[in-house]
């Protein structure tokens, strides 16, 4: 069973165009404001209508347009090619959006803006993926970049390609980062293996793992906040 969304009663004719005009988005409810983006129903549904079927589509409400997709949006009567990528493109903004307004603060020593940063990005992922972030002498971001997906394993984790990068960029500090899909971000045993062996390898090269961050859903856990580097 999906969510039920209760069409919000409009005063007189208004349409959420007008209530927004009028009162400003904040106002709109979840299903005006993807009403406002779908712009049009079909024969059968209003756009309003059509936008509570999107979001009753599963158990997430607004987080559907993350987990469905475009071929999904497309099986609703009134949801073709064009408004099935529109609907896809807000929930990729909405990401980029939250990240850039962590970016600007970053620092390498923030395990919380560090993890409010990426939380957008990973904590809708399916599978696991294990992020280099790579910080300059002033601690700020350098570049980041995704080095595997799938099961983070201490046997697949490269201390060479991870420090052959991070030399590359010419960086001073690393952070490695990854999600955990099922939302609990307390660390396994391969976690705890590859902080390890990623900790010592800095040590010879010369560039230090500053922290390992596990993303979870709406949670994180950091190695540095918990003391487990030295």
């Amino acid at each position: 069973m999906g969510l039920h969304y209760r069409m919000r009663e409009l005063p007189g004719s208004e349409r959420p165009y007008e209530r927004c005009e009028k009162y400003g988005p904040e106002v709109l409810s979840d299903a005006e404001l993807l009403a406002v983006v779908l712009r049009t129903g079909n024969r059968d549904c209003s756009a309003l209508q059509l936008a509570q079927k999107i979001l009753c589509m599963g158990q997430q409400g607004l987080l559907n347009l993350y987990q469905v997709t475009v071929e999904d949006l497309k099986k609703l009567p009134g949801i073709g090619r064009v408004k099935a990528i529109q609907l896809k493109c807000v929930a990729e903004l909405s990401k980029r959006i939250a990240s850039a307004c962590y970016r600007r603060v970053l620092q390498v020593d923030d395990p919380e803006t560090l993890a409010g940063y990426y939380m957008e990005r990973f904590r809708h992922e399916s599978t696991e993926k294990l992020l280099l972030a790579m910080f300059d002498a002033r601690n700020h971001l350098l570049k980041d970049e995704v080095l595997s997906t799938g099961t983070v394993n201490a046997s697949l984790v490269s201390p060479r390609e991870i420090f052959r990068r991070a030399l590359q960029y010419q960086a001073v500090h690393i952070i490695l980062l990854h999600n955990h899909p099922g939302g609990d971000p307390t660390p396994s045993g391969e976690d705890l293996r590859v902080t390890q062996r990623v900790q010592e390898a800095g040590k010879l090269v010369g560039i230090p793992l500053t922290d390992h961050i596990i993303i979870g859903d709406n949670q994180y856990f950091s190695f540095q906040e918990k003391e487990m580097l030295n």
